[in-house]
């Protein structure tokens, strides 16, 4: 999908917490390589401050990223920073921010997520971190990557949900911080490796948490961690 042309002349310099937003999205999307959540430059990361998205551009690696190479959008897509070009799943990561109240977007080609997109319409409660994700995880139908068609399923899949699967594609998981939105998305591609294992052993059908439990867990995790 090719982006309108702004008006606006892109930002001569970072300010310092576009700056630090910029390094946490680099950092991230380094992250999704080394863990084998994406593969080259496939999948993308972004970062929201006030009304402008930082966001990874399309088709550079991520090891090669510096400052001087941020990008940002505003939530009309233009472009604000930076002279690379944004990626091309730009649209999702808009239609989120627009929609919810999520400050960072990851989206990979995970080997296990993927392979259960093509599979099931949606990831049962194998395990109870999908409380974390809000419930079951849904699929959503395939659409050509970077379309407004691919945002608006991705938008209904994500309903009540911080995460989601792609059809044929990947995931898609946002939060309130990068390191959140990065855990949840590791989380989500461990319970699909757990569900694809589980469903190979012949004869025997996997065990699910009932609706019941799964809010217990929601309520519990919901508290996890260190305060203050």
């Amino acid at each position: 999908m090719t982006q309108s042309r702004s008006t606006r002349q892109p930002q001569p310099r970072l300010t310092h917490p576009l700056r630090q937003a910029w390094t946490q999205v680099v950092s991230t999307a380094r992250r999704t390589t080394a863990d084998g959540l994406v593969v080259g430059t496939s999948g993308n990361v972004s970062a929201r401050v006030g009304d402008t998205v930082l966001v990874t551009p399309s088709g550079v690696p991520y090891d090669r990223l510096g400052p001087r190479d941020a990008v940002a959008v505003d939530l009309d897509g233009q472009q604000v920073l930076g002279t690379l070009k944004p990626t091309s799943e730009l649209p999702m990561h808009l239609a989120i921010y627009r929609e919810t109240d999520a400050e960072a977007v990851v989206h990979t080609h995970a080997v296990h997520a993927t392979a259960v997109s093509t599979l099931v319409d949606e990831l049962p409660a194998i395990h109870y971190m999908t409380a974390a994700l809000g419930g079951p995880v849904r699929v959503a139908p395939y659409a050509l990557y970077g379309t407004d068609e691919l945002a608006a399923a991705m938008l209904e899949a994500l309903r009540d949900r911080s995460g989601c699967l792609l059809r044929n594609h990947g995931t898609v998981v946002h939060g309130a911080t990068l390191d959140q939105a990065y855990d949840r998305t590791a989380q989500l591609e461990w319970m699909c490796q757990v569900w694809l294992t589980a469903v190979s052993v012949p004869g025997r059908t996997p065990s699910l948490i009932p609706p019941d439990e799964m809010r217990r867990a929601a309520e519990k995790l919901s508290g996890y961690g260190q305060k203050g």
